[in-house]
């Protein structure tokens, strides 16, 4: 039979069609795979050629990062509030702004040298090679993108596990950086998560041999679940900030601050103002300026109807000596967290005005709502006799998270005493927590504050290890 030699090279050139495709498919899926398997096993690919690459060369990828967080950043804050329904939009664009502004690059790696009569000692910092990083719904895309920056300068790629209701949007985001890095001349696949984020997918993310490194950004839980993967493992879990008045503040800039900060981004942040300790004698002028500030005051009934709708009370047993007494405890209803202060008073009979911005009232000290992290914006006031006790309690509710803590006062001594007895990673004086974190304060920002692990705010630096090379009798010009 003859050949059709026209057919033949038909075929071959719609199997090669085909071929290009899928090629094409695999380059330009965004970082985006089916399994963990898959997409460690691109993350550990691309690492080998950004290895490759100067820092000159990574420092462009970095930019070309920034560019696409800002451009995207109203996109990205309108999809995370829709899809999560927590937040606002407003204050999610500026946290874009911030991780990709405020994020240190390729700076953060400084190299140490010794040089002497016995030649010259050098320790660098090298990447780990595939991290692993798990990310929360409270920050999606801020978290992201802060990490990604700094992971990728420090010379590592990243699979990311988001949280399954924040799914489409940290898509999203990841696409973006990924496009935006080809864009500039970068491999693929640099960043990669999968298409339907589970927890027994992050449970073989943590157990893969080719992630070399945790970095989880989450409550309690899942810092515990970081902390026992056997790797090195970075941990920035759950804070519950308390902001301690006394007699020497600026009152009225206290009230300010204090509201701006607590209902940023609905309360979100973990480094958000969670509960208020404050003097007596300065108690009735603080609230009062509170209320020119967006605070609703709600107090007797209402306070317990709110606690009724934002937390669900739970029974546990405790045994003392020969008997076993019940015990009441809270758990945050989840269907609240980072929703707006109208909504939440709405659903306790109180239509109040559009700029209302944070509910405050008054409890005692073992009150749910200052020993519970609500993450939302209501802020319970405790009233004190002095310092001493006002230390005291906030080292307390605190609950040795070792987060944020601030402080309104203009007596150094004060500040001083409260900011050695709490012992927080970040302390902040007289100006909102977020200023912690760069907002209208000095220095960089970060989306994962490692308390429980001792890294502090992390930055580049954060997600290398240190290398030492020696040179014996040579390079030392003295």
């Amino acid at each position: 039979m003859a050949i059709d030699q026209s057919l033949i090279s038909r075929i071959t050139a719609e199997v090669l069609a085909r071929v290009q495709e899928q090629q094409s498919n695999c380059s330009t899926n965004g970082g985006i795979f089916q399994t963990i398997d898959e997409a460690t096993a691109a993350a550990r690919s691309a690492q080998k050629q950004l290895r490759k690459l100067s820092i000159e060369k990574r420092e462009e990828l970095i930019k070309a990062m920034r560019e696409v967080s800002i451009q995207n950043a109203t996109l990205l804050a309108e999809m995370a509030v829709k899809e999560s329904g927590m937040g606002n939009i407003r204050d999610k664009i500026l946290k874009n702004q911030l991780a990709a502004t405020k994020t240190p690059g390729t700076e953060d790696l400084r190299t140490e040298a010794w040089s002497g009569d016995k030649g010259l000692t050098l320790i660098e910092m090298s990447p780990f090679g595939v991290i692993g990083s798990i990310t929360p719904t409270t920050n999606p895309t801020e978290t992201i993108i802060n990490n990604g920056i700094g992971m990728i300068a420090a010379g590592n790629t990243v699979v990311f596990s988001p949280h399954p209701t924040a799914k489409n949007t940290s898509i999203t985001v990841i696409n973006l950086l990924n496009e935006a890095i080809i864009k500039a001349g970068g491999p693929a696949n640099l960043l990669t998560a999968i298409a339907n984020p589970t927890i027994e997918a992050t449970n073989a993310m943590l157990k893969h041999p080719d992630i070399n490194m945790i970095v989880a950004t989450g409550g309690p839980a899942v810092v515990r679940l970081a902390m026992s993967s056997g790797k090195k493992a970075i941990g920035a879990g759950a804070g519950n900030p308390p902001v301690v008045v006394d007699d020497t503040a600026d009152i009225e800039q206290a009230a300010k601050d204090i509201i701006a900060g607590s209902s940023f981004d609905n309360n979100l942040p973990c480094i958000a103002e969670k509960e208020v300790i404050t003097l007596g004698c300065i108690a009735e002028k603080l609230i009062t300026s509170m209320k020119k500030y967006g605070a609703y005051l709600i107090s007797g009934q209402d306070v317990e109807r709110l606690v009724k709708v934002i937390l669900t009370e739970k029974e546990t047993e405790a045994a003392s000596g020969c008997t076993v007494k019940t015990k009441k405890s809270y758990m945050v209803n989840k269907n609240f967290v980072g929703k707006d202060a109208t909504y939440l008073l709405s659903k306790i009979g109180i239509q109040a005005p559009d700029n209302v911005r944070c509910i405050i009232c008054e409890t005692s000290a073992d009150h749910p709502f200052v020993l519970e992290e609500l993450m939302m914006p209501v802020l319970p006031i405790v009233q004190v006799r002095d310092l001493d006790e006002a230390i005291e309690l906030a080292v307390s509710v605190e609950h040795g998270n070792r987060h944020t803590a601030v402080m309104h006062s203009r007596n150094i001594d004060n500040l001083s005493r409260y900011a050695k007895a709490i012992e927080t990673t970040i302390f902040v004086k007289n100006a909102p927590a977020y200023a912690g974190i760069g907002v209208g304060g000095e220095g960089y920002t970060t989306f994962t504050i490692a308390g429980p692990t001792g890294e502090g705010l992390t930055s580049a630096r954060s997600f290398t290890r240190q290398r030492r090379c020696v040179l014996v009798d040579a390079l030392s010009i003295v």
